[in-house]
């Protein structure tokens, strides 16, 4: 009993003083960004050795161009405040294209950022993919994929320490990780999202690529082409990152904020 007062004091406490930059959303945040990011950087370099990088030199100047657009931006808009600065104190962005026809892409703390080739024909364009990559960069800046952690280890693991967790269950605690940044189906899991989070990171996507010049009306485009993937095979990126008319329409009613910081 004790240990449960313990860690919802705790929870409390993170949770009133943790707000999402934009959307000023309270969150729960238990665990040193530190200590994920030096997990995201050893399997960051663990993905790249096992997936091979596109060789199509265009796409990947491409996805460089458009990644050091939005992140670029981003470090501007946050460098305004000192809370929002520490959000991605220690980031050192990387865009990397891979080889494999899944529709997916991910973003992982400290600017690691992959895109796979599948997404690209539904990409079409520079702001096409300012729709993806600005979207799984605004999960890493808000922290998404600390919080699904912090609920993992709290729900999976009764609250232990990261740093315990890792000594004592270190493949499910590796397992636990790449699910909650979105590399689930690498290891034939996954963690979608909730809805709390895909509508924060739609609109935090949409106002960082509208800052780092691409139109956000693009974001609606984008997400009805991937409406249309369908089929018979739901594309790994619908699977983690519902798609529906619902987040359609959320998009068409937060088009107007999105423009106010559209810089053409």
């Amino acid at each position: 009993m004790k240990n449960i007062l313990i860690i919802l004091a705790v929870i409390i406490g993170f949770s009133s003083c943790n707000r999402v930059p934009i959307t000023g959303r309270k969150q729960l945040n238990l665990l040193p960004e530190s200590m994920l990011m030096e997990m995201s950087l050893t399997s960051y370099r663990e993905f790249l050795m096992e997936n091979p990088v596109s060789t199509n030199q265009s796409k990947v100047r491409q996805v460089n161009r458009v990644g050091q657009n939005i992140a670029t931006a981003v470090e501007s808009f946050m460098s305004k405040d000192k809370k929002m600065a520490k959000r991605i104190e220690g980031y050192e962005w990387e865009f990397a294209l891979v080889e494999n026809e899944l529709v997916n892409a991910w973003c992982m703390p400290g600017g690691k950022v992959v895109v796979y080739t599948g997404i690209m024909p539904i990409a079409k364009t520079d702001a096409g993919l300012a729709v993806i990559m600005g979207h799984e960069i605004a999960h890493a800046v808000a922290r998404h994929g600390n919080e699904r952690m912090s609920t993992g280890l709290l729900i999976q693991m009764g609250g232990i320490a990261l740093s315990v967790a890792l000594s004592e269950k270190p493949e499910e605690t590796q397992n636990l990780f790449l699910a909650a940044y979105g590399l689930g189906s690498v290891i034939g899991i996954a963690l979608p999202y909730s809805r709390s989070h895909e509508s924060e990171a739609d609109k935090l996507g949409m106002v960082f690529m509208a800052m780092a010049g691409y139109d956000p009306q693009e974001a609606i485009n984008f997400w009805e082409r991937m409406q249309d993937q369908g089929g018979g095979k739901v594309p790994e990126f619908l699977s983690t990152h519902p798609s529906d008319q619902r987040r359609i329409n959320d998009l068409k009613e937060f088009l107007p904020e999105a423009l106010k910081y559209y810089k053409r």
